[in-house]
């Protein structure tokens, strides 16, 4: 046995003894463990602020790119948002202990579903500072025990969040070790987690291609991943005007570094002569750079839009930059998608209700959209208080990965002397 499975072997023992026990934790405490946390994180803003400004000079020295450096980077109005992230998960209904279905059988055998927390979670992160505390709130949620990697970059500001979320669990008489961070950048760890079968019960990667390419390669432990967010919007030829151009604009430029950012916008031809040259001016306008097929560069002369590689479609920019391809109608459009698309987060613009009801049905990804901006594809947004991320496979979870989504279950099965012949 290596020293890092050494490292990782002790980890996990101390995580699944306080597992036992949380599985055990009423949900009032849980609860406090979350509000207390809440204001933990209020209280030591200052702190955490000159905590991350030494995570942000390290990156800039590192020659990270202006995406990542977003992400990494905390304000005063970011931190408010953990504390009230953590609030929102506190508030959300308790995801244990749930009768999922009940039913009795001939024999007078009565059985249940029920809900139960999942295990010790392992969360590989790179850049984002809020992926501690909202994996770390949604753990304590849901009665699960967490062990948190993040990146090099973001060591700093990743300890102290992880210590002020074992402070809440603390103040609650919850066992700390339900969070634990590993310290150490050594990547060597990072594969230690991957190995560690018995230990850890589910890897969750949030990051670039490079990291959760690694995990779904390397993991001998169950994963929820996805590996990019090739996000696709439709304007269709029914659109709304007006709505088109704000819902590109959004999509595309609100926060270009995060996964639900449109990649990729496709046109109806039936567009081209007039609503594609207001959209182009105003994704322009935003600071977009457009990278076009032969028709779309064709068709609005007055904007300066590069032609397209071949290459950006299906590319995960990350960047002010959109790929744009003018598609002969919806079918084209969905074809689209399936070639070049990640099963991420889709969006049609549409007034037409049947036209959106077809898309829905055949476009088979994680999250399908209607007249709304990709950016929503979020769980805070979606109600869910946080996320682990949006998992784009087919297994256990997919879609945003709350607390609900990190619980199993068992049967539970009541009889009165039933004997089977």
């Amino acid at each position: 046995m290596t020293q890092e499975e050494k490292t990782i072997q002790q980890l996990t023992t101390r995580a699944r003894t306080a597992f036992a026990k949380m599985c055990l934790a009423p949900h009032a405490a849980r609860i406090g463990a979350l509000t207390h946390a809440a204001t933990l994180i209020e209280n030591a803003s200052d702190s955490l602020l000159t905590a991350n400004k030494d995570d942000v000079a390290l990156a800039i020295k590192n020659g990270v790119s202006d995406a990542f450096l977003d992400r990494l980077t905390l304000t005063p109005e970011r931190i408010l948002a953990m504390a009230e992230s953590l609030r929102d998960i506190a508030a959300l209904p308790d995801p244990i202990g749930v009768e999922m279905a009940r039913w009795g059988r001939p024999n007078g055998l009565d059985i249940a579903r029920v809900s139960t927390p999942l295990g010790v979670l392992g969360v590989i992160f790179e850049s984002r500072p809020n992926v501690a505390a909202d994996a770390a709130g949604l753990a304590i949620k849901s009665a699960n025990s967490v062990i948190l990697r993040g990146g090099r970059d973001s060591l700093k500001t990743v300890v102290m969040l992880g210590g002020l979320m074992r402070a809440g669990l603390e103040k609650s008489g919850l066992p700390v070790d339900a969070v634990q961070v590993i310290d150490n950048p050594d990547r060597a760890l990072v594969g230690a987690m991957l190995r560690a079968q018995g230990g850890i019960d589910v890897i969750v990667p949030r990051g670039g291609r490079a990291l959760v390419a690694r995990v779904q390669n390397d993991a001998k432990v169950p994963v929820f991943a996805h590996l990019e967010g090739i996000c696709h919007i439709y304007i269709h030829a029914e659109a709304d005007a007006d709505k088109a151009a704000a819902i590109a604009v959004n999509a595309k430029m609100r926060r270009t570094g995060v996964c639900g950012a449109a990649e990729t916008l496709l046109i109806d031809r039936a567009l081209l002569d007039g609503m594609w040259g207001r959209i182009a001016d105003a994704l322009t306008q935003a600071g977009c750079q457009i990278r076009g097929d032969a028709e779309a560069v064709a068709a609005a002369p007055q904007i300066n839009i590069t032609a397209a590689k071949n290459d950006d479609f299906g590319r995960e920019f990350l960047d002010s930059i959109i790929a744009v391809k003018i598609v002969a109608d919806m079918d084209e459009a969905i074809a689209h998608i399936r070639n070049y698309g990640s099963a991420h987060t889709e969006a049609i613009i549409t007034e037409n209700q049947n036209i959106a009801e077809q898309f829905i049905r055949e476009v088979d990804s994680a999250i399908v959209m209607v007249n709304a901006s990709t950016q929503f594809a979020d769980g805070g947004e979606f109600g869910l208080g946080a996320e682990l991320g949006i998992a784009t496979g087919r297994i256990h979870a997919r879609g945003p990965v709350g607390a609900e989504q990190l619980t199993c279950f068992k049967y539970i099965v009541r009889g009165s002397g039933q004997t089977r012949s």
